[in-house]
């Protein structure tokens, strides 16, 4: 199973920018999708942005136009680059990797989770 480190959190003041890397142990080309999630104290766990094999993107209409994911193959990381960073965009910041397989005609996913990285927006 991949191990995924993330790292590039820290504390910055709103308005500030952070760019976060989640280093994969192995190679990342083979991976369906590859997440950024977060997680503030007493919240659940919520996607924030998402980037196919193919290279199409998604975000959380709360991220749009202020953070990019984007990915190196050939470095096998994964990026998120965070703009003008809120208050509100205080968590801990998971990187996730999905692989999807066919199994006697069914397609089962499986995740691969970071230890997550803490992001602290100051106001």
């Amino acid at each position: 199973q991949v191990q995924l480190v993330e790292s590039g959190g820290g504390l910055v003041q709103a308005g500030g920018s952070l760019r976060l890397s989640c280093a994969a142990s192995g190679s990342i080309f083979s991976f369906n999708d590859m997440d950024w999630y977060r997680q503030a104290p007493g919240n659940q766990r919520e996607l924030v942005a998402q980037i196919t094999r193919g290279g199409t993107t998604n975000y959380a209409d709360s991220v749009k136009g202020r953070f990019t994911i984007s990915k190196d193959n050939a470095k096998n990381t994964l990026y998120l680059q965070m703009n003008s960073l809120r208050p509100e965009d205080t968590a801990v910041y998971y990187c996730r990797a999905t692989r999807c397989m066919v199994v006697g005609g069914q397609e089962i996913c499986r995740g691969s989770w970071g230890q997550g990285t803490q992001v602290t927006v100051s106001s």
